[in-house]
């Protein structure tokens, strides 16, 4: 690296550091809504130019806010960027402790792109006011808005020059905005351009106009009651930009609020009192006789099973009756029966193992009524004749069978019937 070269990158360098730690001073009032806004373009500066010039003007870049020396911001600090295409905003409301302490907000801008870091802190010096705080605040929640949205000070200017048209006050603050969803609010559907909605509170320091009051008469209550918008003569005058819930519009008067006071104890030391010395267990251990649990748990449950066995025993061996003493309480006839059973049973089990041998005449096919002749069949021998009939039909027999005539003897006209 030449020395020129060098002198530049130590040059860009010191620009760098000498800009990240560069600390920036606000001094918003207490009581009255702070919003300050993180410019992605005053960061892109932070990083080292690009080879090409339009590389670094979409950059996606995010931001991460802390307290200095914590993890994360002060309890009344909040922070919102939608997307990492869009800026940044902090934004809450001091308190009247937070007067004289200066509140040091380490912000680091990260370029997801180049993985590149930059950080400065922002100082806040939170000032006191001799109208804090207001006595009236009125809180109104806003439908078709979101809380970045709000935080515009073009959009957050219209709002409060409609409220001042409404309420007519000689000092006018907006002190809170909050989202609807650090209220318990449901995320919207992606449709029909819905919002998250926003809730913004207000404080004057003159009574609530007669047009806000009209929402605690009792028809609007009613009104509230059965989901329906209620009546209100001032409503036109937010339509035209802001979608106003006046069912959950709240008016305070501080005046009026009776304050509660929770009594904490007194904090102690922190030193346990003493309770005498320690007196661990001795280390000389009783030994435990197991044999009890042994008995318990096996033995018994054992010995029940034995005695169960023993009379199942008995009961299918022992308590048998015989073949003979059956047989004496059984009915002759009824032995009898049982015993033709057995026979025929016996006897088609025989036949059915001896299927070679020759069939009996009354259960061939076919066969010669008067000299008893087989006539042989008319179907090949591999022919199943299990499901053939044992008598063919009359036309069959007429074709097959040819059965001898008796000549007449002795006397004419007559003749002998066949034997």
């Amino acid at each position: 690296m030449s020395a020129a070269a060098a002198a530049v990158w130590l040059g860009t360098v010191v620009t760098i550091l000498s800009r990240s730690h560069a600390d920036r001073n606000v001094y918003p009032s207490a009581g009255v809504l702070f919003v300050h806004v993180l410019e992605r373009e005053y960061f892109k500066g932070e990083f080292p130019p690009y080879p090409k010039s339009g590389d670094a003007s979409n950059d996606p870049i995010t931001f991460n806010t802390n307290l200095m020396g914590y993890p994360d911001r002060p309890g009344w600090l909040r922070y919102i960027q939608r997307t990492p295409h869009s800026d940044g905003v902090l934004y809450g409301s001091p308190m009247a402790e937070h007067v004289g302490k200066p509140t040091v907000i380490e912000i680091t801008a990260y370029n997801r792109r180049t993985f590149e870091t930059a950080r400065h802190n922002l100082v806040i010096n939170i000032m006191a006011t001799e109208e804090f705080p207001l006595p009236f605040q009125a809180e109104f929640y806003i439908k078709n808005m979101n809380v970045e949205e709000m935080l515009a000070s073009e959009v957050l200017g219209d709002f409060l020059g409609a409220v001042k048209n409404v309420w007519q006050p000689e000092r006018l603050n907006a002190i809170n905005i909050t989202s609807a969803l650090d209220r318990g609010g449901r995320v919207p559907l992606p449709i029909n351009d819905l919002k998250e909605g926003v809730y913004v509170m207000v404080g004057a320091d003159v009574p609530f106009s007669s047009c806000l009051r009209e929402v605690e008469s009792p028809h609007n209550q009613l009104r509230c009651s059965q989901e329906m918008e209620p009546v209100i003569s001032c409503d036109k005058k937010f339509r035209a930009q802001f979608h106003i819930d006046w069912c959950k519009i709240s008016l305070v008067d501080i005046n009026k609020v009776v304050p509660v006071y929770v009594t904490r104890p007194e904090p102690g030391t922190g030193i346990l009192p003493e309770f005498g010395e320690y007196d661990p267990p001795s280390e000389s251990m009783k030994t435990r006789d197991y044999f009890s649990d042994f008995l318990v748990t096996l033995a018994v449950p054992s010995a029940v099973a034995l005695v169960l066995f023993f009379v199942l025993g008995y009961t299918m061996c022992c308590r048998r009756e015989g073949v003979e003493k059956r047989n004496m309480h059984t009915p002759d006839i009824q032995l009898v029966h049982h015993s033709s059973i057995q026979k025929s049973s016996k006897e088609l089990r025989s036949m059915s193992k001896n299927r070679e041998i020759s069939w009996p005449l009354s259960t061939l096919p076919v066969f010669n009524p008067v000299s008893g002749e087989v006539v042989p069949p008319i179907h090949p021998d591999s022919y199943e004749t299990t499901s053939m009939p044992l008598m063919q039909t009359q036309t069959n027999l007429q074709n097959q069978i040819t059965i001898p005539q008796q000549r007449p003897s002795g006397r004419s006209g007559s003749s002998a019937p066949p034997v």
